[in-house]
C-alpha cells in the first residue's frame, strides 16, 4: 500500500508541464532529423531545420516550443490500494498542479481555455481546468500522463461512424488531405478504432502517448492487424505528397499509432486525432516516496542544424512596401520581413469587424491601409524578452473575416501558418493582396525576429489582443500571391506527382 500525498501530485504535475514545453520527447526529434535528412523537397526541409533548431533553442532557453501552450490532457491509471493524504479531489490536484505550471514566473506559458464556450468565451486566465480522464487498475502506484496539445491539430481531429464492411484505410486517405495543414506536420496520427464514438476519440488521444518507432515495427514486421494498419497507413498517407507544413514532400508523417476496441456487430467508429511539431508529452510514476523527477535530454542530442533564408531571399521593409511591389512576389519565394505589423487572431478580427458594421471605425492605433497583420497570439515576455514565442496561429479560422477586412480597410497582407481556403484565396485574388507563412511549430525561432512589442488595442482580450511588432528579417513565404496562386495546392499536387511517377509499375 502507498500513501501518495498531495503535494507530490500537484508538484509532479507543475513539473511535468513545465519540462514539456521547452524539451521535445527525444525519439521525435530523431524522427525530424530523420525526415530532414531523407526531405527532397526544399521547402519542405528548409520548414523542418526551423522547426528543429527552434527545438534546441527552447531546450537551452527553457522557453516554449510553440506560442500555444496547449490545453492540458491527462490520462491517470490509480493503483486501487493508493491512501492518499490531502483534502483536495484527484481532479483539483491535477488542477493545481496546471495552474502552478502555466502561472510559473521563470516560464510563463500561454493561458488559451476559455471558459463559457458557447457564450461569453472568457479566458480562466491559467489554462485550467484540464482534460482528465481516470481509470482505477490493481495496485499501488499513481501511473500519470501529462500532454499539452495545441488547437490548430486538435481542431483538425476526424470521426465517423463507418459501415463494418467500410475500408478504413480508404477512409484515412480520403480524410488526411480535408484536414489541410493547420496541424503543422510533420506531426504524428493517433487513431482510435472501435468501441463508440467516444471511446474511438479517446483512443486515438491516448495513442499519441506512445513513443515513435514506426522504424522499428518495419524492421521486425508486424504481429497483428494493428501493426499492418500502421505500416500501410504510414506509406500511404506520405505518398500523399502533402509534406512538412504542406508545402509538399516525402514526409507527412512521422509515425502511426493505432489502439482499438471491442465494438458492437451494427459499427466501425474511427477516430483521427494529429499531433503536430510541437508534439509534448511526458510519463510518471508516483509510489509514495516524492513528487517525480524529469530529467532532460542532453543538448548533444540534438542534432547540429543550420539555416539560413540564403542569399536568394527578398528582403522587405514593411513601413515602405507598395501594391506594386507585393506584386512581384513569386508563390513560394522566401522573404525576410523588416518593419511595422500589427497582429490579430480570431476575437480580434470579430470585434474590429463589428466596429465596421457599427459605423465606429477602428480603434485608434489600428490602421491597416496597406499594412500586414499577423495571426499571432504570443506568450508574455519574462526577462528581458520583448515578447515571448510568438509563431503563426492557423490562417484558415480567419478566412470568413478576409473579405470584408480586405475591402473596407485596405489591408495588404496577412501572415499565418498552413493553407487559406477557397474563399480566401478569392479575396485575396479579388483585392491583390497576398498571404505569407511562417512555420508553426517555431514560435521561439520566430519571436527572436521582434524587435519591438506594444499592446495597441483591446488588452482586455488577454493573448488575443492586438499587438503592435517590430520585426527584423522575420523568415516567411509567399504562400498566396496577388493572382491567387496556392503553395499549399501547387506543392503537394507536385509531390503526389513525383512520389508516384517514381513508383514502379506493377505487372499484373
Amino acid at each position: 500500500m502507498s500513501i501518495i500525498r498531495q503535494e507530490d501530485v500537484i508538484q509532479s504535475v507543475a513539473d511535468a508541464l513545465q519540462f514539456i514545453s521547452y524539451y521535445h520527447p527525444l525519439d521525435f526529434i530523431q524522427a525530424v532529423h530523420r525526415a530532414y535528412e531523407r526531405e527532397e523537397s526544399q521547402a519542405a526541409k528548409d520548414a523542418m531545420a526551423q522547426i528543429l533548431i527552434n527545438s534546441r533553442m527552447c531546450a537551452e532557453g527553457k522557453r516554449p516550443i510553440c506560442q500555444d501552450t496547449g490545453i492540458v490532457t491527462v490520462f491517470v491509471k490509480v493503483g486501487m490500494n493508493i491512501q492518499w493524504q490531502g483534502d483536495l479531489s484527484l481532479d483539483d490536484m491535477i488542477n493545481e498542479g496546471v495552474r502552478r505550471a502555466y502561472t510559473h514566473p521563470d516560464n510563463v506559458l500561454r493561458a488559451s481555455i476559455l471558459s463559457d464556450p458557447a457564450g461569453a468565451r472568457k479566458n480562466t486566465g491559467d489554462n485550467t481546468p484540464a482534460v482528465i480522464h481516470t481509470s482505477i487498475v490493481p495496485g499501488d502506484t499513481l501511473d500519470v500522463q501529462v500532454a499539452a496539445k495545441g488547437g490548430g491539430s486538435e481542431n483538425k481531429a476526424k470521426l465517423a461512424m463507418l459501415n463494418p464492411s467500410d475500408d478504413i484505410v480508404e477512409w484515412v486517405l480520403k480524410t488526411v488531405p480535408t484536414m489541410g495543414a493547420g496541424w503543422c506536420p510533420p506531426g504524428m496520427l493517433g487513431i482510435g478504432i472501435g468501441g463508440t464514438a467516444e471511446k474511438a476519440a479517446v483512443l486515438a488521444k491516448e495513442s499519441l502517448m506512445d513513443p515513435v518507432d514506426i522504424d522499428e515495427l518495419r524492421l521486425r514486421g508486424p504481429k497483428n492487424r494493428v501493426e499492418e494498419l500502421r505500416l500501410e497507413l504510414m506509406e500511404k498517407v506520405n505518398d500523399l505528397g502533402i509534406g512538412a507544413q504542406g508545402l509538399g514532400g516525402l514526409t507527412t508523417v512521422l509515425d502511426v499509432k493505432i489502439k482499438d476496441y471491442p465494438t458492437h456487430a451494427a459499427s466501425l467508429p474511427v477516430a483521427i486525432i494529429p499531433n503536430c511539431a510541437a508534439t509534448r508529452h511526458v510519463h510518471f510514476e508516483l509510489d509514495g516516496s516524492g513528487p517525480a523527477e524529469f530529467t532532460p535530454p542532453k543538448l548533444s542530442d540534438w542534432p547540429q542544424i543550420t539555416w539560413d533564408a540564403g542569399p536568394t531571399a527578398r528582403r522587405v521593409n514593411l513601413d515602405t512596401v507598395t501594391r506594386e511591389d507585393i506584386a512581384q512576389w513569386q508563390p513560394g519565394e522566401t522573404l525576410l520581413l523588416s518593419g511595422t505589423m500589427l497582429t490579430g487572431r480570431d476575437a480580434a478580427h470579430k470585434r474590429l469587424l463589428g466596429l465596421l458594421d457599427s459605423g465606429e471605425g477602428l480603434p485608434e492605433g489600428v490602421n491597416l491601409k496597406d499594412r500586414f497583420i499577423y495571426y499571432v497570439g504570443p506568450v508574455d515576455p519574462v526577462r528581458e524578452e520583448v515578447v515571448g514565442p510568438a509563431g503563426p496561429t492557423t490562417a484558415t479560422r480567419m478566412d470568413k473575416f478576409t473579405d470584408q477586412l480586405l475591402e473596407q480597410t485596405g489591408l495588404m497582407g496577412m501572415i499565418g501558418k498552413a493553407e487559406r481556403g477557397q474563399v480566401a484565396i478569392d479575396s485575396i485574388k479579388k483585392h491583390k493582396a497576398v498571404y505569407l507563412m511562417a512555420v508553426g511549430g517555431a514560435a521561439y525561432l520566430v519571436s527572436k525576429a521582434i524587435r519591438k512589442s506594444r499592446i495597441v488595442a483591446f488588452e482586455d482580450l488577454g493573448m488575443e489582443a492586438i499587438h503592435e511588432f517590430v520585426v527584423e528579417d522575420m523568415p516567411v513565404t509567399v504562400a498566396v500571391d496577388v493572382n491567387g496562386t496556392s503553395v499549399h495546392q501547387t506543392g503537394p499536387a507536385e509531390w503526389f506527382k513525383k512520389i508516384h511517377d517514381a513508383q514502379p509499375v506493377t505487372v499484373k
